[in-house]
């Protein structure tokens, strides 16, 4: 009697060991089919076949493992598995036992179809319907995180082009489980600049005038710097309606970054106080520190009283004398970003009180913005984005612009790769500088700090005293409210 019931838990044991790697060997193969289509497009047909039978066993629909099925087409067919999408990488925690287990190989299979839905995108010739597609599949992986679609992709992209496979981390983070807030965190914001990323690449290889003649694929474009370069590249091709809706996401990207770029602007460091402007005696200019202290002999012990003899006030005045801004930008297409950022901040420093902005973009050719200086949506649309560098012909068209040296800044923009034209356009620099111009030279200006500067001119500027300003636009924007206010 006393054998028997020895044996029966162990028994019992054994049954649920077995039981809970039969589920956990399930959910393995399904993330090694994953991981297989991921990073080798070649169908592994024994991963296949395995993954087949789990799916069916567990009652899910085979079309989970069709690469061309959207995760909307499956929802439509099997409304049911909305509710599950929702929050799937967001998860309670599940019992440990079998039942639990037995959860997490069904997890696993959705996880699967959303993450090689959206990561596994190919290459080649996108078209409109292939990128509206993956938008609605990026959507349900943002769900899946429990995130609202689009809101991981609102950010800017995060630097460099698409993959067509895995984004660093994801892997790991999935074959290493779901279940906790550290483990979604660190996946949310390694996930979110992939996501830009991709959508960035798609956007390169899509049919962008067809999207754009489609008012509801086009108002399902989330605007970002590539989406913005690829506008301004083929705007000389595009009229109509797909004119219309270019020059709408070019304006609301506009919109956005201005935003932004003002707020730095506003926090920036301000001019030094003029003292020889006496300070405006009313009461908010009132120095009660300064007062007190001054006036501390007058204080009578007896009366418990201070008698002040004179009031001392706070300068508010800041020098604002008359500034020339010049802003010369490089619009060849390694400058972009540079571009768009530098015309929009332009604009800016152009509603500023006694600045008188002028803006160049070049290539091979110079073009004169100025007339545009103050809407930077209009100049950007006479942009011609691409081609090579002749800063030579920018700096002939800048200098006439100068009139009093001392008073006047020169900002150029660039990567200052100009090849035999090298020695002429810093000739043309080194006499700017020694005239009095206060000249910045900036590597770019993005808003991740990102900079490349031929070395040739790095070191030249250096020893002109002039070195090249970090490309991160916070810095260009306290250098130049310091010097303009």
């Amino acid at each position: 009697m006393t054998e028997h019931t020895t044996e029966q838990p162990a028994r019992y044991a054994t049954s649920q060991n077995l039981e809970a790697d039969f589920h956990d060997n399930r959910r393995q193969v399904l993330y090694w089919r994953l991981l297989a289509r991921l990073f080798d497009h070649e169908e592994q047909a024994t991963l296949e076949s395995a993954s087949l039978a789990v799916v069916d066993d567990i009652g899910l629909p085979s079309a989970l493992l069709d690469p061309q099925a959207s995760v909307d087409s499956i929802v439509q067919r099997h409304p049911e598995l909305a509710a599950e999408f929702d929050g799937l990488m967001a998860p309670e925690p599940d019992d440990e036992g079998a039942c639990g287990r037995a959860a997490e190989v069904r997890r696993a299979a959705l996880v699967s179809k959303v993450l090689l839905n959206v990561f596994a995108s190919g290459s080649g010739t996108v078209t409109a319907g292939q990128l509206a597609r993956w938008q609605s599949d990026a959507g349900w992986l943002e769900r899946a995180l429990g995130c609202k679609p689009g809101e991981l992709r609102g950010g800017r992209a995060g630097g460099g082009a698409g993959r067509g496979a895995a984004g660093p981390g994801v892997g790991p983070t999935v074959t290493g489980g779901l279940g906790t807030k550290h483990d979604l965190g660190r996946l949310i914001s390694t996930i979110g600049p992939e996501l830009g990323a991709i959508e960035a690449d798609l956007v390169k290889r899509m049919h962008l005038r067809e999207v754009l003649a489609d008012p509801k694929l086009a108002a399902q474009l989330t605007p970002s710097m590539s989406l913005i370069e690829q506008l301004l590249r083929d705007k000389n091709n595009l009229s109509g309606v797909a004119l219309a809706n270019a020059k709408a996401l070019i304006r609301r990207f506009v919109d956005e970054v201005a935003e932004v770029l003002r707020t730095q602007v506003e926090k920036a460091t301000v001019g030094a106080l003029d003292r020889s402007v006496p300070p405006k005696r009313v009461f908010r200019n009132l120095d009660l520190d300064r007062t007190i202290w001054k006036n501390l002999t007058n204080w009578s012990p007896e009366e418990e009283r201070l008698y002040v003899d004179r009031l001392y006030y706070r300068h508010t005045t800041r020098r604002t004398t008359p500034q020339r801004l010049i802003v010369v930008v490089d619009q060849s297409g390694s400058m972009v970003d540079s571009m768009v950022n530098c015309t929009i901040l332009a604009s800016i420093f152009a509603g500023l009180p006694k600045v008188d902005v002028h803006l160049i973009a070049y290539d091979t050719r110079a073009i004169d913005l100025t007339p545009w200086v103050n809407d930077p949506f209009e100049a950007l649309l006479r942009t011609n984005l691409g081609g090579g560098n002749d800063g030579p012909v920018a700096m002939a068209m800048a200098r006439p612009k100068i009139t009093d040296p001392k008073d006047t800044v020169m900002v150029w923009i660039s990567d200052f790769y100009e090849f035999d034209r090298s020695q002429p356009l810093f000739e043309g620099i080194e006499a700017v500088h020694r005239s009095g111009v206060k000249f910045i030279p900036v590597g770019s200006v993005t808003s991740s700090g990102r900079q490349e500067v031929n070395p040739w001119f790095r070191e030249r500027f250096k020893a002109l005293g002039t070195p090249v300003l970090s490309g991160h636009i916070r810095k260009l924007v306290h250098e130049l409210k310091t010097f303009l206010a």
